[in-house]
């Protein structure tokens, strides 16, 4: 387990805070592994299709995240940075569960 993907996200009692940068206006919806930025924090890269008008991009997001951790689009909230390109979404659930779902999909390539 990377100490990256570990500090991207805080365990909560009944889900986890996810630290993510959202790029809006890609050409695709995927996450792309975890970034630390100049800072010291690290986020999980995001990019979605959706324009960043009227809430269409944090709905974007938290569906790709739904849809990639497998629970319900509704478990999923943006709870600060709602128009900022760093966010912090809460995701409820199991947390050990979903921090080993985060470890795992950090780890992929995006190549």
């Amino acid at each position: 387990m990377s100490s990256a993907a570990s500090s991207c996200f805080r365990t909560r009692e009944n889900g986890i805070e996810l630290f993510v940068r959202l790029t809006p206006k890609s050409s695709v919806d995927r996450l792309e592994g975890v970034e630390t930025s100049a800072d010291g924090r690290s986020h999980l890269k995001a990019r979605v299709r959706a324009v960043p008008e009227n809430g269409a991009a944090n709905q974007a997001l938290q569906k790709l995240v739904a849809k990639t951790l497998g629970v319900p689009a509704s478990a999923v909230s943006v709870i600060a940075g709602g128009t900022a390109r760093l966010k912090t979404l809460r995701i409820a659930g199991d947390p050990k569960a979903l921090a080993r779902s985060i470890e795992a999909l950090s780890g992929q390539s995006s190549g």
